[in-house]
């Protein structure tokens, strides 16, 4: 096993730092001094060779072995940076301007060569969303989207394409990271159904299309490749309900291989899915799912269920890098609830609280794992903690008041440096958290502190059995029920579209077709003549509204007082939508 200790790197207002993690936690004395407050963006290289920084004037690159500075770009726009796998190309953007002497604007993406600091290509990206290149693991393709095309460059010639998907139109793509190289397209239909299209390279004529998912039009997608590059899903999410089920949209999880499978993930319980994640392994996936408190369950290449993990308040998954351990977390606006499991045994190793938390990130050992509370999307008690998987804290640093933390990372390694750890259930000694312990007392509205028998809500249960200890048989034979006629409807709808799809590859779509998909969603459609519509309308357009100032505040935009008061009453709107669609 080695002995090498992973560096940890924090950035903030009061610069650059960098720190070796446990168990010595020492400065690491070799690094530059880096005290610009005004340090946007760092990383290290995917091989672990380079570490990058922007200073506010210029892009600075150290190499990893000495720590010594070996290239200085001047571009004091930058905003965004990004290393190839192999640390060949460092690519920067940059906000895209235009003025009086440039009315057209100039090339705000670029392509530098590490080693040399030279300018190999630039582009235009007028957007910030989706400016990273794709590059395919051993960088001899390079791919990126431009006008509904994927445009694909080979053997570091990034004036011409050597490929281009361009019909029908592409919307989004994704690149395998496997050595085999696939490309997975999302091509959304304008007034049938949607597409999600698997090619593999070089073969990216619409006949040899080896995986083809049909859904109905989705105003976003996302894409999660497994490690090996063999299994793709496609998440497909839509920013208003039809079905009026839900006022965030609906979602649905799509499964394609580059064997030709391909199938649409079921899943019990309605609502939001929160995170999707692969284990490392490549060989199965976790989702968190439904209605708080959410469900978790592990998936197989089938997309068959092969554990469930309960219910509990939480939206985030995070595999260590040898895939043995899973944390599963409820951070944002949960209270930081996390459990940490084995994923070999299926037994969970512990529980604990992770307040506040907004950053975390495994150490490349799969032993330790950082969290942080970071600025702006919270500008108070900022700081970092390093945690033994067992749930032992074994490090932190406060911030002072006067200082913000924007960034931790760990250090990144080109290899399998770190042999897989072997877990233990023992317990681990860590220190006590300088933080004040918060109060354990269940919250009883004033009604309720005098009753001998209060009503209990428990939001960590991790087992449906003790869901529904409490409900009456009646209630149990309803929910049964309920969980039937959902899982019926899910299957339903696999069927349409993998009828759908039969259809318009066979080029027998006509109106009868059409009519059927119609009068299939209209079956779904709820028309209940006693709501005042009106009032539910509006309700569904505040919560969007607040949906959306979520999103900027997440992206580190600083609300105003307005809108940060529009934030507090969501409860209040989502209780008298409840009240009204009863």
């Amino acid at each position: 096993m080695s002995t090498e200790v992973p560096v940890l790197a924090v950035r903030g207002s009061t610069g650059v730092i960098l720190s070796r993690g446990p168990p010595s936690y020492d400065p690491v004395t070799a690094f530059p001094t880096v005290t610009s407050k005004n340090c946007k963006v760092m990383l290290f290289s995917p091989n672990g060779q380079y570490f990058a920084w922007f200073d506010g004037s210029k892009i600075v690159v150290t190499l990893v072995s000495s720590w010594k500075v070996v290239q200085e770009i001047e571009k004091p726009k930058t905003m965004c940076l990004l290393f190839s796998p192999k640390g060949t190309y460092l690519c920067s953007w940059e906000t895209f301007y235009v003025n009086q002497e440039n009315p057209k604007g100039g090339p705000n993406l670029f392509i530098w060569k590490t080693e040399t600091g030279e300018l190999v290509h630039s582009y235009i990206h007028k957007k910030q969303i989706n400016w990273q290149l794709q590059f395919s693991k051993d960088e001899k393709i390079c791919a990126r989207c431009l006008d509904g095309q994927v445009l694909i460059y080979e053997k570091a010639n990034f004036e011409t394409p050597t490929y281009k998907i361009q019909s029908p139109k592409v919307a989004d793509f994704s690149l395998s990271p496997g050595s085999i190289y696939h490309v997975l397209c999302y091509m959304p239909g304008s007034s049938g159904p949607s597409f999600g299209k698997l090619f593999k390279y070089p073969k990216f004529e619409h006949e040899n299309c080896v995986a083809n998912k049909t859904f109905f039009k989705a105003d976003r997608v996302d894409m999660y490749w497994n490690n090996k590059g063999t299994n793709v899903l496609l998440l497909t999410s839509t920013d208003v309900d039809k079905t009026n089920a839900s006022y965030y949209g609906k979602q649905s999880l799509h499964f394609l291989s580059t064997k030709g499978d391909t199938a649409i993930v079921l899943l019990n319980k309605e609502g939001s899915i929160h995170s999707i994640s692969w284990n490392p392994s490549g060989e199965e996936f976790c989702v968190i799912y439904g209605f708080m408190p959410a469900k978790a369950a592990l998936f197989n290449t089938k997309c068959e269920v092969i554990f469930d993990f309960g219910s509990g308040p939480r939206n985030s998954i995070y595999y260590n890098p040898h895939g043995n351990i899973v944390l599963l977390g409820g951070f944002g606006n949960i209270s930081g609830y996390v459990e940490i499991w084995d994923t070999v045994s299926r037994r969970r190793i512990t529980k604990m609280e992770c307040s506040n938390t907004t950053l975390l990130q495994w150490s490349p050992d799969g032993t330790h794992f950082v969290t942080a509370t970071t600025a702006p999307r919270l500008r108070v008690d900022n700081g970092f903690k390093i945690w033994h998987y067992s749930g032992a804290l074994l490090y932190e640093r406060p911030w002072n008041k006067q200082e913000e933390l924007w960034e931790v990372t760990w250090q990144t390694y080109a290899d399998s440096r770190f042999k897989k750890p072997t877990i233990s259930f023992k317990h681990v000694e860590g220190i006590q958290s300088s933080e004040p312990t918060a109060s354990k007392e269940v919250y009883r509205p004033p009604a309720a502190r005098n009753l001998a028998n209060p009503v209990k809500f428990n939001l960590h249960d991790n087992t449906d059995t003790a869901e529904t200890r409490t409900l009456s048989k009646a209630a149990l034979k309803m929910k049964k029920k309920r969980d039937a006629k959902r899982q019926a409807k899910l299957q339903q709808q696999q069927n349409q579209e993998e009828n759908t799809t039969a259809v318009v590859n066979n080029g027998h779509s006509n109106s009868d077709n059409g009519a059927e998909l119609r009068n299939a969603n209209a079956g779904d459609k709820t028309n209940n003549r006693n709501v005042d519509k009106d009032k539910i309308k509006k309700i569904k357009t505040n919560l969007k509204s607040i949906e959306k100032l979520k999103q900027l505040q997440a992206s580190g935009k600083e609300l105003d007082k307005n809108q940060l008061e529009k934030l507090n009453k969501e409860a209040e709107l989502q209780e008298e939508l409840k009240n009204l669609t009863l």
